[in-house]
């Protein structure tokens, strides 16, 4: 993947190495496992799920303001993926602003929050093994960097354009607050057909256009970028992650979509970098 020619968003708040609020909420926003997906990915990551999920609910506000205090100094090992990152946002900024303009919709950033383990949000208390989630009560895409070392070594999808589905998936839900389809559809649910799976899948349609878009005008794709994030979207399909921790499928505790519709959603976006052929709450098929 070529980035270099990507501008580095300035929309971002970089958190590593402070101290986080560690308070009893769960984030919950858009991209956010729940429930089950927290369970799911706790049990990959290693995290006992019940330290998670004690005192969990919908919401709040964050428990404690974020500390600097600790911070590290100097250079980290995830710098290159931070400066990864911050281009991807920049160019989701600069896809999405004409886009949206000629929708007759007024676009604003999103703010990339960066952090270690578990940091304070609108949605509660961001918690990294729950892994990269949307906050629409403060339009933060909360990323725990290290989260790209488990989508290449566990997930089997490494490489920057699998990191660069992961935020631009998160950017969608972005998209979708502005338009005011994430709220109207907010109820969210579980099974294969809740709002929730169809939110989520078209957060991943809309990862397709803006990968689309940013191909368009900075000629991002090389040899095998595709690929590799068809590999990142089927890896996190709920069948998928539920066959590796359960070994069998419960169909009605999908919140997210099979990883055949997430990679089949994903391509329509990036078939054509049209956003309205990403209308999955009406679709009859997903």
């Amino acid at each position: 993947m070529r980035i270099d020619d990507l501008r580095p968003s300035s929309n971002v708040d970089d958190r590593r190495g402070g101290l986080g609020g560690f308070g009893p909420h769960i984030a919950m926003g858009g991209g956010g496992l729940g429930l089950i997906g927290v369970v799911i990915i706790a049990m990959l990551f290693g995290v006992d799920p019940s330290q998670l999920l004690n005192g969990m609910d919908q919401g709040g506000a964050p428990s404690s303001q974020y500390s600097q205090e600790g911070q590290q100094q100097g250079p980290r090992a995830d710098d290159p993926a931070f400066q990864s990152a911050r281009r991807i946002v920049g160019s989701a900024e600069d896809v999405w602003t004409p886009i949206l303009q000629q929708k007759g919709v007024q676009f604003s950033p999103a703010t990339l929050t960066v952090y270690d383990t578990e940091t304070p949000t609108a949605c509660g208390e961001g918690q990294s093994a729950a892994g990269p989630f949307y906050c629409p009560g403060d339009n933060r895409v909360y990323l725990d960097l290290s989260f790209f070392n488990e989508l290449a070594n566990r997930f089997g999808a490494p490489g920057e354009f699998a990191q660069a589905y992961v935020i631009a998936h998160e950017y969608g839900h972005h998209i979708q607050n502005l338009l005011g389809t994430f709220e109207r559809h907010g109820g969210g649910g579980s099974g294969p057909e809740s709002d929730s799976v169809r939110r989520e899948l078209q957060a991943d349609c809309y990862a397709g256009v803006w990968a689309y878009h940013a191909n368009a005008q900075f000629k991002i794709l090389q040899d095998g970028d595709v690929e590799g994030g068809l590999r990142a979207a089927a890896a996190v399909g709920d069948d998928t992650l539920e066959k590796e921790t359960r070994g069998y499928v419960v169909p009605d505790s999908f919140t997210h979509g099979t990883s055949a519709e997430r990679v089949r959603w994903f391509k329509r976006g990036l078939a054509g970098g049209d956003m309205d052929h990403c209308d999955t709450f009406s679709a009859e098929s997903l």
